[in-house]
This record gives C-alpha cells, sequence and structure tokens, in this order.
C-alpha cells in the first residue's frame, strides 16, 4: 500500500526534477565609454503573471527602472526576496543560470507552460527584451534566442539533454 503512494508522490513533483538552463551572452558595445549593462531574467506563468525572478545584475537601484518589463511586473513589488538574486552588472562574456522550478517562496511549481524573459537596459543606451515560452514537465527542449542591441545569444535548456 506505500509503494503506490511513493510513486505518486514522485510523480507529482517533476517540476523539481527537470532544471531549465540559461545561458546569457552579454555583447561587446560598440565604442569606448559604454556602461555594462543592467540585466534581469524573470519567469511568469502562463497569465503572464510573475512567478520567481532569477537574477538582476545592477549597480545604481535608481535605474533598475529602465527594465521597464521587469520592473512593472516584479522589481517594483520587491519585499526583500530580491537580495538573494542581486548582484554586480557583469563585463561582456557568457554567463549561466538555472531555475529549479520553483517560485519565490521556493515552492515547486506545477508542470505547464512558462514565459523565459532576459531583459537587459544599458545606462545612456538602448533596452532589449527577449521571451521564449517554455513547457516545464514537458520533453527536453532547446531554444536559441537571437542577439538583440544588448543581449547576445541566449540559449535556453529544459529537461534533461
Amino acid at each position: 500500500m506505500k509503494k503506490p503512494l511513493l510513486a505518486l508522490m514522485l510523480c507529482a513533483a517533476p517540476a523539481m526534477a527537470q532544471p531549465v538552463n540559461i545561458e546569457i551572452s552579454l555583447p561587446e558595445g560598440s565604442g569606448g565609454g559604454h556602461y555594462r549593462p543592467y540585466v534581469a531574467v524573470w519567469v511568469e506563468n502562463d497569465r503572464q503573471q510573475p512567478v520567481k525572478t532569477l537574477a538582476v545584475w545592477r549597480k545604481e537601484s535608481d535605474w533598475l527602472k529602465d527594465m521597464r518589463r521587469w520592473w512593472r511586473k516584479a522589481g517594483r513589488y520587491d519585499q526583500g526576496e530580491l537580495d538573494a538574486v542581486t548582484s554586480a552588472t557583469r563585463k561582456p562574456g557568457q554567463y549561466r543560470l538555472s531555475w529549479d522550478g520553483t517560485d519565490q517562496a521556493g515552492e515547486p511549481v506545477a508542470p505547464g507552460k512558462y514565459r523565459l524573459n532576459v531583459e537587459a537596459a544599458r545606462e545612456h543606451g538602448n533596452r532589449s527584451l527577449v521571451r521564449q515560452v517554455i513547457e516545464l514537465g514537458g520533453e527536453p527542449a532547446r531554444y536559441h534566442l537571437k542577439p538583440t542591441e544588448e543581449l547576445g545569444d541566449v540559449i535556453i535548456s529544459t529537461g534533461a539533454q
């Protein structure tokens, strides 16, 4: 009688077993005097409600509002939970993040469709936003988002690959 219950419990948490890996490339700015971009990476559910902010790379908090989409969705409602994912701006290069399938409170989310967002804004520069719908708990998948002005390649992998 205990084995079916254990099997049911294992099947109920597939989101935890399938991490989402994100590779973000920050390009070199053209010319000299470019500031490093501010970057926010977050997940929304199928109703476009924020589920979790994965990373915020920033210097001065005054410029966070320039990541307009993230600011309207999650940033301005911060109640201290963003400190854990906030760090300094990054120089051009490749960076890796991972989403463990949990929400901002650390609770596992249900399998289904989610939208992964990466937004970058540069002080005295431009703003870029790339988005990709992913399926948590579905077949393994790999997405390659094309470079924009402030973001290089963004590669998202779901499930075991």
